[in-house]
């Protein structure tokens, strides 16, 4: 029997406050290295010049200290939690605490309504959205992907016949992002998920988010998908902040699971040019 590993709240709030400021003020190094290409081979002089303005602006975020774009997100959290571990204290409250203090300490914008209906600001961008995956050992990954509500609001979930098939998929996700457009403020990062239940689904799309562009699905049935979904996508010409040109979307991932043989649900979660992510591990 393995020993239990005891893990102090206090660790956790210090390190989703650390990660909120560096998932604000830095792009990924996987990001940042798919705009450096893009950059290099957009050959629309409109496109490359806009994507030349976009670096720009990662460039004096990074040298300021400032946020790399003003809607600083809901504070996404994930966290894959070892069975072994116990957290002295409460998770849920030492993550929101994380929040607070990292979104205040960096004059982060506060952007989250205590109801959706009454809108009224909650002034700290707490509630965290936490989703907490339990897994073998003593160790505890924290991710804090922080999402701006502009790809957010192009997202899109659909209930498919399983009749529909892999075109059906196809047909969705090009749908989405021909209705999303320009608003989502590309070249956007799509995180499809495919499979599950409604809710798992949608689930899946956002988790997508997480894996860096440079890694393909596992299976090659779907890395074959998800490139042929990227080469769709940049054929639209939407182009960079929709100005036109050859890089409308940065990458795509999917992620499946099992599902009931009546169902085929596919989510797209869309994200900005600015998909943010920071983790650490306690």
């Amino acid at each position: 029997m393995s020993a239990v590993r005891e893990l102090p709240a206090a660790a956790i709030t210090d390190a989703v406050e650390r990660l909120c400021i560096e998932a604000n003020t830095r792009l990924p190094a996987d990001v940042k290295a798919a705009l450096d290409k893009a950059e290099a081979a957009e050959p629309w002089p409109l496109a490359k010049e806009t994507l030349g303005l976009l670096q720009k602006n990662l460039c004096a975020a990074k040298e300021k200290d400032l946020p790399i774009c003003q809607d600083t997100g809901m504070a996404c959290v994930f966290v894959e939690l070892g069975q072994d571990v116990h957290i002295d204290g409460d998770l849920t409250e030492a993550v929101n605490e994380g929040v607070r203090r990292g979104y205040e300490k960096a004059y982060l914008r506060k952007s989250i309504t205590a109801d959706p209906l009454q809108r009224v600001n909650t002034g700290d961008n707490t509630p965290a959205f936490l989703t907490v995956h339990l897994v073998p050992g003593d160790g505890c990954q924290i991710t804090v992907a922080p999402k701006g509500a502009g790809s957010e609001n192009m997202s899109r979930l659909v209930m498919l016949k399983p009749a529909d098939g892999v075109q059906g998929v196809k047909d969705f996700v090009l749908d989405t992002v021909q209705q999303a457009g320009a608003n989502p403020c590309p070249p956007i990062v799509l995180g499809i998920g495919i499979g599950g239940s409604f809710d798992h689904c949608a689930a899946l799309a956002k988790h997508a988010l997480l894996r860096p562009l440079d890694v393909p699905n596992p299976d090659p049935y779907y890395a074959a998908l998800e490139k042929e979904l990227l080469d769709a996508i940049n054929a639209t010409g939407f182009g960079p902040q929709g100005f036109g040109g050859a890089t409308t979307c940065l990458g795509v991932a999917i992620e499946q699971k099992p599902t009931h043989v009546a169902c085929l649900p596919v989510a797209v979660n869309i994200s900005c040019h600015v998909t943010r992510r920071a983790s650490c591990t306690l």
